[in-house]
Formats: C-alpha cells, sequence, structure tokens
C-alpha cells in the first residue's frame, strides 16, 4: 500500500495542448517538458513535415505524443486527452481577414471549443481546463476619452464589433463568443480557467505564424503595412498591450496548477504607446532608421490600461517587466528569423 502510495506520489504529470503546430502552443509544451512533464498535442496533421518538425525536436526533452485531431470533428480529441491532468485548449480556427467571419473564424471556433470540452469530460481524468483566449475578448469596444483601465470584468462589445465591422473583428468576437459557450458548459461540472494573453512576442519552436512579431518589430524593419497593424491596435485598444510569450506560458501552467484559480485571468505585462516605442527605439536601436513622425497625431500615452493584477495577486511574477527587456529578447529573434538585418 506504501509502495502504491509513492508510486502515486511520482508519477509524471501529463497535460494535453491542443494546436502544437501553433506559436504559442509550441512554446507551452516546450515548458511544460522542461517542468518534466508527459505532453500530448494535437495536429490537424502529423505528417506534414513542416508543421511538425519542431515538436520531433522537442521529444528529446522528455514523453511528448503527437495526435492527429481537427476541431471540427466530434470525438477527434477523445485519445489525446485521455489520461491527462490538465487540458490547455490553444488551438483556434485563425483567418484574420476572413470571406465569411461568422461560418469560417466564429461558429467554427465555438464549436471547436466545445468539441474538445466534451472529449475532456468524457476522459474523466482531466482536473483542469486552461483556456487560452485573448485580451482581444477584453479590449474591443468603444471608450471615450482616457484613463480607462480594462480588468477581468470587461468584455469586448460584441453587438459594436459585428455593426462596425472594422479590421480583425471576427477575431474579437470569437474569443468572446468562445469564452462565454465554454463557461456556461463548464457549469456541468469542469474545473475551467480563462488566461488572455495581450499581444505575444519572443522565442517559440513553431515559427508558422509570426504576424506579432513582425508587427512589433515593423517600426525597425520598416515595414509599412505591419507599422499600420500596429497603429491600428492602438487606435482600437488605447495601447500596445504587449506580453512575452515565456511569462505567458508561466502564467497558463500557473492558473492550471493553483487550485484557487479561478474565471478569467489577463496576461499583459505592459501597455506602451507607439510614440514611446518610436522614442525608444531609435535610442537603443540606431542601426535602424526609425520612422518617428508617422504617429505623431497619436497620445504620448495609453488611454487605456490592459490590467493584470488579478494574475500578479495569484503570485506571478513578470520577467519581462519593460520595454527594454521586451526588445533585447524580440529584436535577437527577429534577427534570426530575418525580419531584422544584422
Amino acid at each position: 500500500m506504501a509502495a502504491a502510495a509513492g508510486d502515486a506520489a511520482t508519477r509524471r504529470k501529463t497535460a494535453c495542448v491542443t494546436g502544437g503546430s501553433g506559436y504559442i502552443a509550441s512554446a507551452l509544451v516546450k515548458m511544460l517538458l522542461e517542468r518534466g512533464y508527459a505532453v500530448k498535442t494535437t495536429v490537424r496533421n502529423p505528417d506534414d513535415e513542416e508543421k511538425t518538425a519542431h515538436l520531433k525536436a522537442l521529444a528529446a526533452l522528455g514523453p511528448l505524443e503527437v495526435f492527429r485531431a481537427d476541431l471540427s470533428e466530434e470525438g477527434s480529441f477523445d485519445h489525446a486527452v485521455a489520461g491527462c491532468d490538465y487540458a490547455f485548449l490553444v488551438a483556434a480556427p485563425v483567418a484574420l481577414m476572413p470571406e465569411n467571419p461568422e461560418k469560417d473564424v466564429i461558429e467554427p471556433a465555438v464549436n471547436g471549443t466545445l468539441n474538445v470540452m466534451r472529449s475532456c469530460v468524457r476522459a474523466g481524468t482531466v482536473k483542469r481546463v486552461v483556456l487560452t483566449s485573448s485580451v482581444a475578448a477584453v479590449s474591443s469596444r468603444p471608450l471615450e476619452g482616457d484613463g480607462h483601465v480594462l480588468d477581468e470584468e470587461s468584455w469586448s462589445d460584441v453587438e459594436f464589433l459585428r455593426s462596425t465591422k472594422t479590421g480583425p473583428w471576427a477575431y474579437s468576437v470569437s474569443k468572446v463568443l468562445v469564452e462565454k459557450a465554454t463557461c456556461a458548459f463548464a457549469e456541468k461540472g469542469i474545473s475551467l480557467v480563462t488566461v488572455c494573453p495581450a499581444v505575444t512576442v519572443g522565442e517559440a519552436p513553431a515559427a508558422n505564424d509570426l504576424t506579432s512579431l513582425s508587427i512589433i518589430l515593423s517600426l525597425l524593419s520598416g515595414d509599412d503595412a505591419y507599422a499600420g497593424a500596429l497603429e491600428h491596435i492602438e487606435r482600437a485598444t488605447g495601447s500596445i498591450p504587449m506580453v512575452h510569450i515565456d511569462d505567458v506560458c508561466r502564467a497558463e501552467i500557473l492558473v492550471a496548477e493553483e487550485e484557487a484559480a479561478s474565471g478569467r485571468y489577463i496576461v499583459c505585462g505592459l501597455n506602451p504607446t507607439v510614440v514611446e516605442l518610436a522614442r525608444f527605439l531609435p535610442a537603443k536601436y540606431p542601426q535602424y532608421k526609425v520612422n518617428t513622425h508617422r504617429f505623431r497625431d497619436l497620445p504620448e500615452k495609453p488611454r487605456v490600461c490592459i490590467s493584470s493584477a488579478k494574475l500578479v495577486k495569484e503570485g506571478f511574477e513578470y520577467k519581462y517587466k519593460n520595454v527594454e527587456e521586451i526588445y533585447d529578447s524580440v529584436v535577437e529573434y527577429g534577427r534570426a528569423l530575418g525580419i531584422l538585418p544584422y
């Protein structure tokens, strides 16, 4: 009996991370393996070597199993979550400018996430589900004036987004509706915590989608389209809410393991403005030509602060606390990927 108790105490925890070919998911898989977890992850096509090569490399860190699963196929996540202690729901349809937003993004996101939730219930072993949402579910709303603080009680305005249809509005709507549908489902008896990361940057094993990184580096790279996206974020959100991917992954694991954790958690390390970035970057990286005049009509101080005070109260401490620490990491990564010249 004592031996059995000892085996249970030393048993390796198992976590499922959906969407292992994605940016945040790949970094989360890596961190979980480094922390001694056995990890099961899902991809739509395990035979696509371009999107799974990083997972083969990560298998050197610890026990990693890759499963085929598709959000649109009911029950396809059953094998991946079977026997898992935790399930991290990261996979989501991503199409920022779809032809049919409701059919291509919103409905698949809601139905697909509920599909995974049903698999977690059937598994019978999942202690907690961690849903990865976004600050896009918090900050997309009409705001007059400045001095606003948005927290976990704040929600993006779905009716406003659907009526104005500005920018990647369907992405924000999908995140809100996924959160609400998942919370309603969890009331049936499964422990759910939601994480809402800000614009996430930093190095990850999967370098398939570099949109956020390219946006944050646009003032240095001179890419006008991505600089326009950076400006859109500020005009829509009131700041450039930013977080390093390492902090996102540490937060995800914290709220999974912390039994008292509940509800939503915003993960946002800082809230600079484009003007602040345009002032900091030329001084720090004089070898790049930053167009400091493009954003002269934007405010110097953030109109909105995305607050992660709730997460900090859980004992979380950010590793990347200011613009310089984030850009030191991100510029080096951008050079390695060829987004920036050396």
